[in-house]
């Protein structure tokens, strides 16, 4: 069981891995052993989390789900496709806590006196410039 939060936990069972040849690190080895590793989460069939828990990450990881409903997670960083497997299911890991994470609500807040002040200042500053470079100026001098 992989725990995401104290009230979300995810059965390894529903996490696939597929492994590839990468681009990342390792010379020679790149070349000759699949060491990236890509893995997949089937969020809509996932019998661990809660249908409303299911459309949280839908909604927050949309970028990052396809059509499917199939949540990828690719790592090519290290040399070795354990240590690749470790890091992506880390950064899933990640991935998922973020999405069950409640944003902090904007206190509304007005602007200082000083900071009106200082852009009122900015704002003359940046007027008289302008109309500095708009003055004709005579040929006859």
């Amino acid at each position: 069981m992989i725990e995401i939060s104290p009230m979300v936990g995810i059965s390894e069972h529903e996490l696939t891995f597929v492994c590839d040849r990468s681009p990342g690190p390792g010379g020679q080895n790149v070349n000759k052993v699949n060491t990236r590793v890509t893995l997949n989460f089937n969020v809509v069939s996932s019998t661990s989390l809660s249908s409303q828990q299911k459309r949280v990450v839908c909604q927050t990881l949309a970028s990052r789900i396809n059509s499917d409903g199939v949540l990828r997670v690719s790592s090519s960083k290290e040399r070795t496709q354990l240590a690749n497997r470790r890091s992506a299911v880390n950064r899933f890991v990640e991935l998922m806590s973020e999405a069950f994470t409640q944003p902090k609500a904007r206190k509304a807040t007005r602007p200082t006196t000083a900071s009106k002040i200082q852009r009122l200042t900015d704002k003359k500053k940046r007027g008289g410039v302008k109309s500095a470079r708009s003055e004709k100026v005579n040929a006859d001098d």
